[in-house]
């Protein structure tokens, strides 16, 4: 059976909103990536076949095939086509599976996975709000539909409800969840300590870390705060955050890895994505990973680190509670609470951290996973080589 191997990953640092990335073009942040990716792996550019990018809310500098435009603006060749997938925060990690079956398909060779978002200059939703007004519709993109309002009505279709309704579903207590912020900025303040970033991060300008990680916060700051909806138990502090970044990968088949001279990092050992409740909406990790684990032929036991995306503290805490996986494995470098999420980025992104990772701890297995819109969920599993 053909193999899809990871050869290379790069990201850039996190930035904040508004912070020092945010006036930087996306295909700017993408080209840095890429041209990092091709220096490091020493590949022959015109040797790639495809570059897959992930980015949600594709209209302004992100408009017009995003994944092309980086690749063009880090002066690489003309002849590489790119294409960009939108499956909500999960696009780049879709992204990493459309390389992979490439290569596993054996129609390709050698294809870049990765993503790049601004929310600095592209609010989250913008896209939905942007093509609607001038069409006269004043709600989302569900509410003109007759088939959706027939299915679900008109039940609030928003991440923060679904945050909501997955905290009161699963008991998760405002005090439990702002704990594992805490423990998050925590983590991701080590690493950044410890230099677990270094190798995986490609400065940008004068942003050489990543801004996310609040090392003065605590329980009484977290506590203070307003929920985000009256009468809920979320709040900012408890929600990813909101930032700009990209990331690649370069994915390699056995025959690429020979011609190339290329040296295998991990292979993919499964990639699969499921769905269920859009309302709930970001819920679908739990089944999506008992689905991965059954089709891969392994337990949570096997698995030697995860990296969920921490959209919200609830979302990880419930999924912790449903698989039974070990808290000590997940998320060891912090997550997005504390890194935040360039929704496009992140997938890619957690891939890159997952795989270095990996090769620092000399784990074999590695898991990702995270929520997306439309209650939908993507599991990638990895092992190092």
């Amino acid at each position: 059976m053909p193999e899809a191997y990871l050869v290379e990953a790069v990201r850039t640092p996190v930035g904040r909103r508004g912070g020092g990335l945010s006036a930087v073009h996306p295909a700017d942040l993408g080209a840095q990536v890429l041209t990092a990716l091709m220096a490091r792996s020493a590949v022959d550019p015109a040797a790639v076949e495809d570059v897959v990018f992930g980015c949600v809310d594709t209209v302004g500098p992100q408009a017009a095939d995003i994944a092309r435009t980086c690749w063009l603006a880090a002066g690489l060749p003309e002849e590489v086509p790119g294409v960009t997938v939108d499956r909500q925060c999960g696009s780049s990690q879709q992204a990493v599976h459309f390389a992979a079956q490439g290569v596993l398909s054996g129609t390709q060779d050698l294809v870049v996975a990765g993503g790049v978002q601004s929310m600095s200059q592209i609010p989250i939703a913008f896209a939905g709000r942007r093509a609607a007004e001038p069409l006269g519709f004043t709600e989302g993109p569900y509410a003109g539909s007759t088939g959706w309002r027939e299915r679900y009505g008109n039940r609030p279709v928003d991440q923060f409800h679904g945050a909501e309704l997955i905290a009161a579903q699963w008991d998760i207590g405002r005090e439990e969840m702002e704990e594992f912020a805490l423990r998050s900025h925590r983590r991701a303040a080590r690493a950044l300590d410890e230099g677990r970033f270094a190798r995986e991060t490609v400065p940008y300008g004068a942003v050489t870390a990543d801004e996310g990680p609040r090392r003065d916060t605590s329980l009484a700051k977290m506590a203070a705060l307003a929920p985000l909806t009256e009468g809920g138990r979320l709040t900012a502090a408890l929600s990813s955050q909101i930032s700009d970044g990209a990331a690649a990968l370069l994915l390699a088949s056995e025959r690429a890895v020979r011609d190339h001279g290329l040296t295998p990092r991990a292979r993919v050992h499964h990639l699969s994505v499921r769905g269920e409740d859009p309302i709930r909406m970001l819920s679908a990790p739990i089944p999506a990973t008992a689905y991965a684990l059954r089709r891969a032929g392994l337990t949570m036991d096997d698995i030697d680190l995860v990296e969920i995306n921490e959209a919200f503290a609830s979302v990880v805490l419930a999924w912790l509670r449903e698989t039974g996986a070990d808290p000590a494995k997940v998320n060891v470098n912090g997550g997005a609470i504390a890194l935040g999420h360039p929704l496009g980025a992140t997938g890619a992104k957690l891939m890159t951290t997952l795989l270095h990772e990996l090769e620092r701890t000399g784990g074999r297995f590695g898991l990702q996973t995270m929520c997306e819109g439309g209650g939908q969920a993507n599991v990638t599993i990895i092992e190092r080589l």
